[in-house]
């Protein structure tokens, strides 16, 4: 590698990369009003809402592999109602915020 590109390849760990974006005037003032209210720039408000987007589709993404008896046995546990603890009988009886 030579030492251009080397010192190339400092730069973008350094400073990252570009990522282009079109997006509409209204959009645009949305996310700079956003961004103003939690102290941002534009470009950290939307990397941030990104990639806490991004990390909530990948976590959402579960892959289990099971034999035809486990999976049996797991539908069964999703179709059992929960037991009645006394933390979850005191939740079901409380009144919703709005109602009080």
């Amino acid at each position: 590698m030579t030492a251009t590109a080397v010192a190339h390849r400092a730069d973008v760990q350094r400073r990252g990369v570009t990522i282009n974006l079109r997006a509409s005037a209204h959009l645009r003032d949305l996310f700079d009003r956003a961004a103003a209210v939690l102290g941002q720039n534009r470009s950290e408000f939307m990397l941030d809402s990104a990639r806490l987007r991004a990390e909530d589709v990948l976590l959402d993404q579960k892959l289990f592999s099971l034999n035809e008896n486990q999976y049996q046995d797991f539908l069964n546990l999703l179709d059992e109602p929960p037991k009645p603890t006394k933390e979850l009988r005191k939740l079901l009886s409380a009144k919703a915020p709005w109602e009080k």
